[in-house]
């Protein structure tokens, strides 16, 4: 009986071996280092390109509001045919041409229309480098999170194998009566729970190696093989240098002033109302009644002054004050984005110490675990232990491993985010900026190949399809009950 519940042990030892170790019978895996999965992610990833299409349309804007001080060139022609209603028999043909130039001398809505898209295209540009922040500091949080999901896995083997070694002495010792019946169900009970945990952590793998592969934009099933480990690395820059380099180079908060020049403008634009316009004129014209109408040349030049609602019943007040109002609000979160700034680098910063001191501490207490189980362990074989003594040991060892781990996790974490918030610069020198007529093509492929994969098309108009007929039914029920 009892060489039965031995092999059935075994038998699902083996069973869970299996299971939990695919990595033998796996496809092959990919070498990965933090910089190439970075270097990747901006090679590939949706929101570098966005930013660089929105620089584009900033840029065009901006474009567009500094050409409209230039002269503008205009040509008419105009035909027509009438007479006097008393005299029905006197028919007139005209034909008239003009062509004229206008220069804009001083405009203060165009002004206005001008400071307003340049700090939008500079709001864009610093858009642009902020993206390549962000997509670091996401590819080096997923880079982390796989490597912390991967010694999580280890260290619940650890626990696993040392279970099952444990387990077998137990057993042996119960097969010839020197341990009771409870010691050996206690210790299948726990060896049972760490293979659950063991289960959990290679789903957590799982889902941090898919992550990071959306984030390089490779196939999410690819298996990812870190070349690096989680390590200790000293940081030496002090708080008050961290917030004083993140003042002068967050490009959040660059952002944030950009908006109040931005509300500034637009308070000068509100005010254009009362502000007259000047722009310089030279003018041709020709007509007769003959086509083309080219004679009786005449010409003009000129100055054009324009005042634009001498009088709006309050309009043009009223839009001054709701800009005066948006351009306080602006200024109001400037300051408040300063104070929210040096809050973010002081946790990061203080979060950052606080694992790096939980690092020195834990290794000591890995150690000292480690020494604690096998004294249990050979007090146990000794006779002179308990099992629960080994257990437990199992349990403050299993701990100790994974508090280590994840002070390293954060302390890395920590890294990353300080220097996303002090606005560290993140596009490499040497990337390859496309132009728009290749980012176009490339994009236009990656659409493309992406609506064919998911059959948008045809699935769109079977569900739009499939709800318009559910829809006609509930309303042929709602008419059919109210009968």
């Amino acid at each position: 009986m009892e060489m039965k519940k031995t092999a059935r042990t075994a038998l699902l030892s083996a069973l869970f071996t299996a299971l939990l170790v695919p990595a033998a019978f796996a496809q092959e895996t990919l070498p990965i280092d933090l910089q190439t999965a970075i270097d990747k992610a901006f090679a590939t990833h949706a929101d570098i390109k966005k930013a660089e299409y929105s620089l584009d349309a900033a840029r065009a804007d901006y474009n567009a509001a500094r050409e409209s001080f230039g002269p503008q060139i205009s040509l008419t022609h105009n035909t027509s045919r009438g007479g006097y209603w008393d005299d029905g028999q006197t028919i007139n043909n005209n034909y008239n041409n003009s062509v004229g130039l206008s220069v804009p001398v001083f405009n203060a809505s165009l002004n206005a229309a001008e400071k307003q898209a340049k700090a939008r295209y500079q709001s864009s540009v610093l858009g642009e480098e902020q993206a390549f922040i962000t997509l670091k500091h996401e590819v080096s949080n997923a880079y982390y999170t796989l490597l912390a999901a991967i010694d999580a896995q280890q260290v619940c083997e650890q626990s696993v194998t040392a279970l099952e070694d444990h387990l077998k002495n137990v057993q042996a010792q119960y097969d010839v009566g020197v341990v009771a019946k409870v010691d050996l169900l206690r210790s299948e009970v726990e060896l049972t729970s760490a293979q659950q945990d063991l289960i959990k952590a290679d789903n957590r793998h799982s889902i941090a190696e898919a992550r990071l592969n959306n984030l390089m934009g490779i196939n999410q099933d690819t298996k990812l093989a870190p070349v690096e480990e989680l390590k200790y690395t000293v940081y030496g820059e002090t708080l008050p240098h961290c917030i004083d380099y993140a003042m002068l180079h967050s490009l959040e908060l660059q952002r944030s002033r950009l908006q109040v020049k931005a509300a500034e403008a637009a308070l000068n634009s509100a005010k254009a109302n009362w502000i007259p316009s000047v722009a310089g004129t030279v003018s041709n014209g020709w007509n007769n009644g003959h086509w083309p109408g080219d004679d009786n040349s005449n010409w003009s030049a000129g100055f054009r002054f324009t005042m634009n609602n001498i009088f709006d019943s309050g309009v043009t007040k009223s839009k001054v004050a709701s800009a005066k109002a948006a351009l306080m609000s602006a200024k109001e979160s400037y300051r408040q984005d300063t104070d929210a700034l040096e809050l973010e680098v002081r946790n990061c910063y203080n979060t950052l110490r606080e694992a790096e001191k939980r690092i020195s501490t834990t290794q000591v207490a890995v150690a000292k675990a480690e020494e604690d189980y096998h004294i249990a362990q050979v007090r146990y074989e000794a006779g002179v232990g308990t099992n629960t003594d080994v257990l437990d040991a199992q349990v403050a060892l299993h701990q100790a491993r994974n508090n280590y781990n994840t002070a390293l996790y954060d302390y890395n974490l920590a890294i990353v985010a300080l220097d996303s918030a002090m606005g560290i610069e993140a596009r490499p020198a040497d990337y390859k900026y496309l132009t728009y007529g290749e980012r176009y093509k490339a994009t236009k492929a990656a659409y493309d190949a992406a609506v064919e994969t998911t059959d948008s098309d045809k699935a769109l108009k079977e569900t739009v399809k499939t709800l318009e007929q559910a829809r006609k039914e509930r309303r042929k029920a709602a008419s059919a009950a109210k009968k």
